[in-house]
């Protein structure tokens, strides 16, 4: 049955799972073409991690150099644009690819940082709840009740304006508010996989909890994991945008894309590419990583395996 996971009871008493739904089906890379939602956000993706990978070497200019004498150059599609500024220059004279550039550096570094830190204690809360049920659960449920109570953005501004914002300030505050649909996913996948045959079996041969959990129930359970990563990352992008936006997320002069619009609100009428530039560049990665998810629900569930 596709996605099912057998296992082998050894003498020693442990159990050894003989196939795996992380297995590497065969035409695996024809279903990933055929797959074009996968195909278009996993190669925009792809690009966008290779310009921030290499934007010491893609950078014209320095992001952070100013200078006064040039500043909001338009970019070279416009009538005074040249190509010593592809993109132009912001109010200060940086140039403006630079830290289009170094952007995606810190948007890429947010949404991954994020997506770990909730993943592990959203993942570890909803294995437990999922698989002893009982107390563990109704705790479990009780908090991420109570978290849900709480608007993401209305905690985060109020938790970023008493201790500062800075760049790692916001990648923990994110990090501990955005775990609550880890928690809920892996505790649903969690009750459905431990009544399987290959957790009886590990149980019956005497494996620890531990062995268990991480040995047959997270293996089985790692595409709801992949998938919801990719959607709190994007969602973690799009918050870290909007405080840099109100001047409570990333600081200046970190080139990060949603300080580059707040920075240029005021010219929106005068030079209305400082805003569109940077805006476009999030939008694009936000539907990329979009994509990707969606992609990878559908290569990752039963139906996309068979």
């Amino acid at each position: 049955m596709p996605g099912s996971t057998l296992a082998s009871v050894s003498p020693e008493g442990g159990s050894y799972p003989l196939t795996s739904s992380l297995q590497v089906a065969p035409g695996l890379s024809r279903r990933i073409w055929r797959n074009k939602a996968f195909a278009v956000g996993g190669g925009l993706l792809l690009l966008i991690l290779l310009v921030a990978l290499l934007a010491p070497w893609l950078s014209p200019h320095d992001p952070y150099a100013q200078d006064l004498l040039n500043r909001t150059t338009p970019p070279v599609w416009k009538a005074k644009g040249g190509w010593l500024h592809p993109l132009g220059t912001d109010p200060l004279g940086r140039d403006y690819l630079s830290r289009l550039i170094y952007g995606a550096r810190i948007s890429l570094l947010i949404g991954v940082s994020v997506a770990i830190i909730s993943g592990l204690i959203g993942t570890t809360m909803g294995m437990l709840a999922g698989y002893f049920g009982g107390r563990t659960d109704m705790l479990v449920s009780f908090l991420v009740t109570t978290r849900l109570s709480m608007p993401v953005i209305l905690v985060a501004l109020a938790t970023v304006a008493l201790v500062g914002g800075s760049l790692w300030i916001v990648i923990l505050v994110l990090g501990l508010l955005k775990w609550d649909r880890f928690a809920v996913v892996m505790r649903s996948a969690t009750q459905q996989v431990r009544s399987l045959d290959y957790v009886a079996a590990a149980q019956s041969a005497g494996a620890s909890t531990t062995r268990i959990l991480f040995g047959e129930v997270l293996p089985n359970v790692m595409p709801h994991l992949i998938v919801v990563a990719t959607l709190e990352a994007a969602s973690a992008i799009l918050l870290e945008a909007s405080l840099s936006f109100l001047g409570l997320g990333v600081q200046p002069p970190l080139p990060s894309w949603g300080l580059m619009i707040s920075e240029a609100k005021a010219y929106m009428f005068f030079s209305f590419w400082l805003i569109a530039i940077p805006g476009c560049a999030l939008a694009l990665l936000i539907f990329a990583i979009n994509l990707c998810g969606d992609g990878l629900h559908d290569l990752l569930s039963p139906e996309g395996r068979s």
